[in-house]
């Protein structure tokens, strides 16, 4: 396999983060074909004077019920979907999201031209498939990446919002204006979908020890320093100690004001750029993209350098990168309302880009700290985090619709921008007393021990990357119990090595 020889999992991570950018771009298609849909007259219907109007020319009310009917999906699907994950993995519950999002969204058109509730059905179900995201983020990191690559992991899979922004604005502004039309923005995205979801069924299983590409070294890489509850993926989760601590409760809450923003500008700022700034529909396109296209290059880049920079400690570089990703782009949301008000568009369009960028670094914030303080429990707090972004959907516009009436005004405009400042600087203030990469006490609690008693020779594995050690034999056998369950990742000369090293173990090991 060469280069991918030891590391299949990031074959995994990459494949999973395809299936996300492809969900997420149907669903976003929408925000941009806005602009373009309203010139389309085929069927144009007459108002009461006999002129005639285009069909898709929607009202600002009109909008928000097209946004919010995804936000509605999102929110009922959340937690199902999360239980779905839990009790049977993320292959099949993934696949069927992948395929109710392809569905809708080749179906768009044909809603968009014969019933607004149908439309809306449509866009509800592209939110359902949307609340699958965050859950299959936090499954893959929970079962597939190694706590050492914990932040490579959560930058690459969470940056499948920029990256699908910076793909679908100026593709679908590229068909708009192309003899295709708008109508096949959908439906090309709803082909890619089927394509990336087809090889998500083909080659992902949610248990790395049964996966035949993954070899003894690479899965004692994936396991070292988990707990036993961590590696055997048990469907028991203490909702109630999880959701009353307060440190996880202060990442919500950062993931909430983040998601606002985010949703505020990847859904609005098409409109922003064409009717307050006043660049045409290709412009526009490209303008989005470029300011998306800066987030994912550095996401990665800041995952890579929180994992691999050793000289700080992990708490520390948590609370730098999450005052850049929710501090700092908070300042920027002031300056993008005074912008415009000072008669510099271009400013605003630097600024819009200055978010992007800085929200990048969020992997490395409240993602990383939500992760390792619930470890083996962190596909529920993502799966919150992802209702967290449901409740946005419906944050970002209500805050938009209560302060812009007039599309066109700069001032109304910045009042929105001002609020959602506001709430993101007093997220990282908060975030800063509570940031740890230590593992919450409910981490302890598991179907066996409901009481969260401290067994550490019996539950741990022996790490150098937490304070949580077990004795050496306890390394030994839980490296040599899951290699002997997958005996084609295993020469001859593995299992005399795993045998001799189990022997010398147990002669070593104190007797008690």
């Amino acid at each position: 396999m060469g280069l991918l020889t030891h590391r299949f999992r990031f074959i995994v991570v990459f494949g999973c983060f395809l299936c996300l950018t492809s969900i997420n771009s149907n669903y976003i298609t929408m925000n941009f074909t806005f602009i373009c849909m309203e010139n389309d007259m085929t069927g144009a219907i007459p108002d009461s004077n006999g002129t005639l109007h285009s069909r898709f020319k929607y009202t600002p009310t009109e909008k928000n019920y097209i946004v919010w009917a995804v936000a509605a999906g999102t929110i009922l699907g959340t937690f199902p979907i999360n239980w779905a994950y839990i009790n049977f993995g993320a292959r099949y519950p993934f696949f069927i999201a992948g395929t109710l999002s392809v569905i809708s969204t080749a179906m768009i058109p044909f809603a968009a031209s014969s019933s607004f509730l149908f439309l809306l059905t449509l866009r509800f179900v592209q939110g359902l498939a949307y609340s699958a995201d965050f859950a299959a983020i936090g499954l893959v990191t929970v079962r597939w990446a190694p706590l050492a690559e914990t932040g490579l992991f959560m930058s690459v899979m969470t940056s499948f919002t920029p990256v699908s922004t910076s793909i679908t604005n100026p593709v679908s502004g590229w068909i708009c204006e192309s003899s295709l039309g708008w109508k096949w923005a959908f439906y090309g995205h709803a082909v890619m979908c089927a394509i990336v979801f087809m090889a998500w069924i083909g080659y992902y299983t949610d248990n790395p020890a049964t996966h035949k590409a993954v070899d003894s070294e690479e899965l004692k890489k994936i396991q070292k320093g988990k707990t036993r509850a961590h590696i055997e993926g048990d469907s028991f989760v203490p909702y109630k100690a999880i959701c009353k601590n307060h440190i996880i409760l202060i990442v919500w809450f950062n993931s909430f004001a983040e998601m606002t923003t985010v949703t505020l500008l990847l859904t609005y700022m098409p409109l922003y750029f064409n009717k307050v700034l006043g660049f045409d529909v290709v412009m526009t396109g490209l303008l989005a993209a470029v300011t998306s296209f800066l987030h994912a290059p550095l996401k990665w880049l800041s995952g890579y350098l929180s994992d691999s920079i050793t000289s700080i400690p992990e708490h520390v570089k948590m609370q730098v990168l999450n005052f850049i990703a929710v501090g700092f782009s908070g300042i920027c949301c002031f300056v993008i309302g005074a912008a415009k008000r000072a008669g510099d568009g271009y400013v605003a369009v630097f600024f819009f880009a200055a978010v992007y960028c800085a929200m990048a670094v969020n992997c490395g914030g409240f993602y990383k700290t939500g992760t390792l303080v619930a470890r083996q429990y962190a596909h529920f707090v993502l799966a919150t985090i992802q209702f967290m972004k449901c409740v946005a959907l419906v944050a970002a516009p209500a805050s938009w619709a209560i302060f812009v009436r007039d599309e066109s005004n700069a001032t109304e405009w910045s009042y929105v921008f001002y609020l959602n400042g506001a709430v993101l600087i007093l997220a990282n203030i908060m975030f800063v007393f509570i940031c740890t990469d230590k593992p919450a006490e409910f981490t302890y609690i598991t179907r066996d021990n409901p009481d969260g008693h401290h067994d550490v020779s019996a539950m741990e594995i022996k790490t150098g990357q937490t304070e949580r050690e077990a004795p050496d034999s306890v390394v030994e056998s839980q490296s040599i119990s899951e290699t002997k369950s997958r005996p084609e990742a295993r020469s001859p000369e593995d299992s005399k090595s795993q045998q001799e090293s189990k022997s010398q173990s147990q002669k070593s090991s104190p007797k008690t």
